[in-house]
């Protein structure tokens, strides 16, 4: 009888390893992509988002989420847990220099010497799922289900027409890494890509829900051009007619409330260039507020479609197994086609409708420019393009299987790097391995966050840690509280970032020692990714 025991107790132990496999979580990654740091009422805004805000209030909001100043570099580093400079990115494909041109880092699509977190879960036993923007590649041999995704719909490009006028021209969408001719009659963006991933989700039916999935949601929204729904639009009309000065002011009154922000943090002063609200003509108010409502309608009809995805989940009993990452690729978007994007959209602009009536629809092609913008990343310095807060704290948060509810924001420092190598921790799949696929592939170096999730005293980045960063020519270096900041315009100005997230008060006056120490150890980074600065700035809105 006890050798008997004995054997069933070690049958049990050999079949806890598969039990405890099955157990493992799933994973869902949402992007949105240009959303503005308050945007979602969980953040401190207004427009009507139901359903993230509560997958936001269940888990943990992450106040010091941090991703690169623009999409394509920050989707390289989220995917593969690196710098961006590393994984191929160290400038957007669209904005490369002669002078960075063949360099190495700036090839503008995801390295095939760096894996993707979807290669690394595939490898260990993940069903792995896309749908949305890709941005990493326009090749067959970059395209999604090239690089680890079992099942594709993708949008090559960084941007396109919302009700898909453009396929085939300016536009490319692939399924299973293979072009797409047309598109449905009724296509709008954050409803097909919604609608695919669904499908794929519950094609694994078949196959038993043993096998966990991690699934990448990104949309496009609300991405310009600005286009909705007139349904969607509707729902907010007259909504901002007092201004973006005053929406401003409202959101960080309720970012307060909400405790997102202390009540002694001095926010940035807006760089408007067309002045504020009250600068405006009758016109120019009317025509801004209609940019606002319709880029309003599509953070609306985002978070719809979230809905639709959360729902899909509970209805096949796989919602409580599934850590779900919400997160901006970038701070909110200033470009403004009436100005500062005139040159750069030129083409795009040629036959557009954007007559005050049409806004919105296919035919048009507008944005919504810095006075909403800055709205949107207040208390922080400026916008996307920059390494400054406004453009690189983005609004994120994490919940579900196994995330407790925290009251409040967490503060510290995160970086979109530090994804991949959170995910496989819980996983269960071996981050530091060099070797996937048969092919030998860079190390993570981002850091896991799977102790501060179940501790929240754990730190993430030490007192003693450095992170540094490039982007078009705009710098910064932060280890502990402190951040150097170079807009791009070669000055290095230092932040108590703790007591002043703003940037409000340059202290390199008071710690000439400390900016110095920093500028050198942003060298070493530099020398260290191969950053090469452009010869000269490609964006700045």
């Amino acid at each position: 009888m006890k050798r008997l025991a004995s054997l069933l107790f070690l049958l049990v132990l050999a079949a806890a390893p598969a039990q405890a496999k099955e157990r493992r979580p799933n994973f869902l990654i949402i992007v949105a992509d240009d959303l503005g740091y308050s945007d979602l009422g969980a953040f401190g805004g207004e427009i009507r988002t139901p359903n993230l805000d509560t997958l936001a209030l269940a888990g943990i909001r992450l106040a010091g989420f941090h991703t690169a100043p623009t999409c394509s570099p920050t989707r390289s580093m989220l995917l593969s847990g690196t710098d961006n400079h590393v994984a191929g990115l160290g400038t957007m494909a669209e904005m490369i220099r002669p002078n960075q041109k063949d360099k190495p880092g700036y090839e503008g699509y995801l390295r095939t010497d760096v894996a993707t977190l979807a290669e690394r879960l595939a490898a260990g036993g993940y069903a792995t799922l896309f749908s949305g923007k890709w941005h990493l590649g326009l090749t067959p041999e970059r395209d999604p289900h090239a690089r680890g995704f079992q099942r594709s719909f993708a949008l090559l490009q960084g941007g396109h027409n919302h009700f898909g006028t453009d396929v085939g021209t300016t536009a490319t969408y692939t399924e299973q890494g293979k072009p797409l001719t047309k598109l449905p009659a009724d296509f709008y963006s954050s409803d097909h890509f919604a609608t695919r991933l669904i499908d794929f989700l519950g094609e694994r039916e078949g196959q038993g829900a043993a096998q966990p999935f991690f699934a990448y949601l990104a949309f496009t929204a609300p991405h310009w051009p600005l286009q909705a729904h007139p349904d969607d639009i509707a729902r907010y009309k007259g909504r901002y007619d007092e201004g973006f000065d005053i929406l401003r002011a409202r959101r960080l009154a309720r970012q307060q409330a909400l405790g997102i922000l202390a009540a002694d943090v001095a926010p940035h002063t807006p760089r408007n260039r067309d002045g504020s609200w009250d600068s405006l003509t009758a016109e120019q108010q009317r025509t801004a507020a209609r940019n606002m409502e319709i880029y309003a309608a599509m953070v609306d009809r985002m978070d719809q479609n979230v809905g639709r995805v959360v729902e899909a989940l509970r209805a096949s009993g796989e919602l409580d197994d599934t850590i779900i990452l919400f997160l901006a690729d970038n701070g909110a978007e200033a470009l403004d086609v009436e100005t500062t994007g005139a040159e750069m959209l030129a083409e795009r602009l040629k036959g557009a409708d954007n007559g005050l009536t049409n806004r919105g629809a296919a035919s048009s092609y507008v944005t919504y420019g810095a006075g909403w913008a800055q709205a949107a990343t207040a208390p922080s310095w400026l916008t996307k393009g920059y390494q400054s807060e406004g453009g690189t704290r983005a609004v994120a948060f994490i919940s579900g299987a196994g995330i407790a509810r925290r009251a409040g924001a967490d503060t510290q420092f995160l970086s979109v790097a530090d994804v991949a190598p959170t995910f496989l921790e819980l996983a269960g799949v071996d981050s530091r391995t060099v070797d996937v696929g048969g092919r030998a592939v860079r190390p993570i170096t981002g850091r896991s966050w799977t102790r501060w999730l179940h501790s929240p005293a754990a730190r993430v980045y030490g007192a003693s840690d450095g992170f540094g960063a490039e982007l078009f020519g705009s710098r910064a270096y932060r280890q502990g509280n402190w951040k150097i900041t170079d807009i791009g315009d070669g000055r290095w100005r230092l932040f108590d970032i703790a007591r002043d997230p703003g940037e409000t008060r340059d202290l390199s006056l008071v710690e000439p020692e400390k900016r110095e120490q920093f500028a050198e150890a942003w060298l070493r980074y530099s020398r260290e990714v191969g950053v090469v600065a452009p010869d000269s700035i490609p964006y700045r809105p």
